[in-house]
């Protein structure tokens, strides 16, 4: 028997509660930094060093980090589901947790890459400094996507979306674009949800079941409901 196919959106509300702290919050790790310093190309252009020393204390946060409740849900909803999980988030989390099918839009925070080729990546633990070169001779930076970059993984995320049987969106506003636009690639008519402990607006995307709830909780609430579609369906 085929499995549906369960497609994931994921922000850094699920992530919040392993101790990441998120960009909309009060307290966002961003608080103190101008973005535009540390993340967009002018940034880099302007001060490299500031955005290397930004992005090795990010590694270290992720790197202490563990999946939560929720990471560990949702891969263990693969037992059930065909499930792919697009995330905005630049940890590895989902992957820890046990998801076999992880598209990351924004980029990999243990990844680097020279300025001169992006599609080139090489593994980072520690630190990236500022003289440390890849092989064609350019400076690595982090293999992030900066604001005002494209997102190239963005039409492989769209195609994913549009195969989807059931579409989740978890911890994430729904502001940032193109990454909110999937949820309009879904097909129309099947089952979608929102998950989050302060529901965005969501009038340009009808058809949403909202779960007010943290990632965490959510997700439990989630399995259940899945549970009974596939209980109705049989």
């Amino acid at each position: 028997m085929n499995k549906q196919k369960l497609v994931v959106l994921t922000g850094a509300g699920i992530s919040a509660e392993s101790g990441l702290k998120t960009f909309r919050d009060s307290d966002g790790l961003w608080e103190g930094y101008n973005v535009y310093e540390v993340a967009t190309p002018r940034g880099w252009a302007s001060n490299p060093s500031v955005v290397l020393d930004f992005y090795n204390l990010r590694r270290k946060d992720v790197a202490k980090a563990n999946p939560n409740a929720a990471h560990l849900g949702l891969a263990e909803l693969e037992k059930h589901f065909n499930v792919h999980i697009i995330t905005q988030n630049i940890d590895d989390l989902h992957e820890r947790a046990g998801s076999t099918h992880v598209l990351h839009l924004h980029g990999e925070i243990f990844k680097m890459r020279s300025v001169h080729d992006n599609t080139k990546t090489y593994e980072i633990r520690g630190d990236i400094h500022l003289g440390d070169t890849a092989p064609d001779g350019g400076q690595l930076r982090p293999h992030i996507v900066w604001f005002e970059e494209p997102v190239p993984m963005i039409e492989e995320a769209a195609g994913i979306a549009s195969n989807a049987d059931i579409f989740v969106v978890i911890g994430t506003s729904l502001v940032v674009y193109p990454a909110a636009g999937l949820l309009n690639c879904a097909p129309a008519g099947i089952p979608k949800f929102i998950i989050d402990k302060n529901i965005p607006v969501t009038r340009s995307f009808p058809g949403l079941s909202a779960i007010e709830a943290t990632a965490t909780e959510g997700v439990k609430i989630l399995t259940k409901l899945l549970e009974s579609l596939k209980l109705s369906k049989s």
